[in-house]
C-alpha cells in the first residue's frame, strides 16, 4: 500500500530535511519521496495539516513482562499500546520469568515480536538470573538479537562484575544500561526520603543511593573504556556526576523517565500506589536539575520505563505495591508540555528519536527517503482526558489518570503500515 502523508510540519532533527511543511510518500515500507508538494496517485491520504509528522519514537527503556507475567502485558498488547503512544522501536528490559540472559530467552522475544505493533529490541541481562555473581553468554545473545545488557529492576552491586560487563561492552559494541541504586542503603525502602516521607511514616530511599552507584559506574566506564548507560536519572545529585564525567568520557549516556519530569514525591500523598515507582519520585529542586539536563544536553534521551502492574498488585497496600507504572500512550502528550519550559518541539523530538538510536547504536529515529518507514503523526491541538477506559496496555496503573492533555498521536506508521489511527482527533 502507499501512503501519502500530505501538508504536514516535519518535524526531523536527524534528517537532511529538517523542518518545515511536507509531503512524505510511503511505499514499499520505506519513505520513497520526500517534497513540497507530491501529487495524490493511487494511495491513501493521510491529511497532516495542522499536525506534526516525527520520526516513529524510540523508547530505550521499558518492561513488557513476557514471559513469566502474561497477565500484566505481553509483548502484542504492549506494542499496542506501545504504537497508540507514537512508538515504532522499544527495547524491553529483561526482568521477566525466566530473564533473558541467553541465547534461547532473547530469540523467544524475537520470534514473538514479529506480528507486533511496533519494533521489539531485547536487552539481555547483565549477569545469570539478574544475580549480580556470573556474566552470562554475552556473545550468543548479540547474535539473537540483544541490542545491550542491563539488570534493570536490580542493581549490580559487585564492582568487578560491572567492570567486567563493561569491557565486553566494548567487543560487542553495545551499552550496558546501569540500575544505579545502592541496594544496601535503599533497603526497604519505598519512596524518596524526606519530610514527607517521616510524616507518612514510611520507609525512606535516600538520593545518595542513586549518587554512590552512579559515581561507580562513571569510575568504571573511565577505567574500561565501555559503553555505559545510566538508567532513569532521578536526582540533582546524580545528574551532576554525569555532567561532569560526559565532559571527558563521550562513552557515557543517560536517560530520564518522563514521569519523573512531571511529578514529585507530593503525588505519593495519599499512599497513591500508582505514584510509587523506582526510583522515586523526587523533590521540586530535582525536576528542575532534570528539565536543566534536557535542555544542556547532559540528558541524552526521554523514556517511558513503562513498567505494568495489576491492580490487585497495586491495591496491596503502600508497602507492599511493587514499583512502577506505565507511560507508552502519554510520553509525547506529556513530553509537548515541556515547550512551556523553554524547550522547543525539535529538541523534545529529538531526545525521543534521534538522542536513543545514538544510545542505542541503531539506523533509526529519522524521516529520510530510502529509510524505513517509521512515522508518527500528532495532532497539537487536540485536547482530551487520560482515561482508563481507553488504555491500550493490559494495566492501567498510571498517576496521569484523569489528567487533561493537549495534543494527541492520531496516526503511527510502522515498516510502512499504519499501526494506530485515532479515528477523530477534534
Amino acid at each position: 500500500m502507499k501512503i501519502l502523508i500530505k501538508n504536514g510540519y516535519l518535524v526531523n532533527p536527524a534528517g537532511t530535511v529538517v523542518e518545515g511543511r511536507y509531503d512524505v510518500l510511503v511505499e514499499n515500507n520505506i519513505v520513497s519521496r520526500i517534497a513540497k508538494t507530491i501529487p495524490a496517485k493511487k494511495t491513501k491520504i493521510i491529511d497532516a495539516k495542522d499536525k506534526y509528522v516525527f520520526p516513529g519514537l524510540i523508547d530505550v527503556h521499558c518492561h513488557l513482562r513476557e514471559p513469566g507475567r502474561e497477565d500484566e502485558e505481553t509483548i502484542q498488547t504492549g506494542s499496542v499500546s506501545a504504537a497508540a503512544g507514537g512508538f515504532t522501536t522499544v527495547c524491553c528490559m529483561p526482568n521477566t520469568t525466566p530473564p533473558l540472559d541467553n541465547r534461547v530467552a532473547v530469540r523467544f522475544v524475537i520470534d514473538r515480536a514479529r506480528d507486533a505493533s511496533c519494533e521489539v529490541l531485547p536487552i539481555g541481562a547483565i549477569t545469570v538470573n539478574r544475580e549480580g555473581r556470573e556474566l552470562p553468554p554475552y556473545g550468543e545473545m548479540v547474535q539473537e538479537g540483544a541490542a545491550g545488557f542491563s539488570d534493570d529492576g536490580d542493581c549490580v552491586m559487585n564492582s568487578l562484575v560491572m567492570r567486567r560487563a563493561l569491557e565486553y561492552s566494548k567487543l560487542y559494541r553495545k551499552p550496558v544500561i546501569s540500575h544505579s541504586e545502592d541496594a544496601n542503603l535503599s533497603r526497604n525502602g519505598v519512596m524518596n526520603e524526606g519530610a514527607l516521607s517521616t510524616r507518612m511514616g514510611l520507609s525512606g530511599i535516600p538520593v545518595q543511593s542513586e549518587s554512590i552507584m552512579v559515581n561507580r559506574d562513571v569510575t568504571l566506564a573511565r577505567l574500561t573504556g565501555g559503553r555505559l548507560h545510566l538508567a532513569h536519572i532521578s536526582a540533582e545529585e546524580s545528574l551532576d556526576v554525569v555532567r561532569r564525567a560526559k565532559k571527558s568520557n563521550e562513552n557515557i549516556t543517560c536517560e530520564a523517565a518522563i514521569h519523573h519530569l512531571f511529578l514529585t514525591e507530593d503525588a505519593v500523598k495519599g499512599y497513591n500506589t500508582n505514584a510509587k515507582m523506582m526510583p522515586p519520585l523526587r523533590t521540586e529542586k530535582d525536576v528542575r536539575a532534570l528539565l536543566k539536563g534536557l535542555k544542556d544536553g547532559t540528558i541524552d534521551c526521554m523514556v517511558t520505563d513503562h513498567a505494568p502492574h495489576s491492580e490487585e498488585e497495586k491495591e496491596s497496600g503502600f508497602e507492599n505495591a511493587p514499583f512502577g507504572v506505565i507511560g507508552f500512550e502519554t510520553a509525547l502528550s506529556l513530553a509537548m508540555e515541556l515547550r512551556k519550559e523553554g524547550m522547543t518541539v525539535r529538541q523534545i523530538i529529538a531526545l525521543l528519536t534521534a538522542g536513543p538510536a545514538r544510545v542505542m547504536g541503531i539506523d533509526r529515529g529519522v524521516v529520510a527517503e530510502g529509510k524505513r518507514a517509521d512515522i508518527t503523526v500528532f495532532d497539537p491541538d487536540v485536547e482530551w482526558v487520560y482515561s482508563k477506559e481507553e488504555i491500550q496496555s493490559k494495566s492501567k496503573n498510571s498517576p496521569f489518570i484523569g489528567r487533561k492533555m493537549k495534543g494527541r498521536v492520531v496516526t503511527t506508521i510502522y515498516r510502512g503500515r499504519i499501526v494506530s489511527e485515532l479515528i477523530s482527533s477534534r
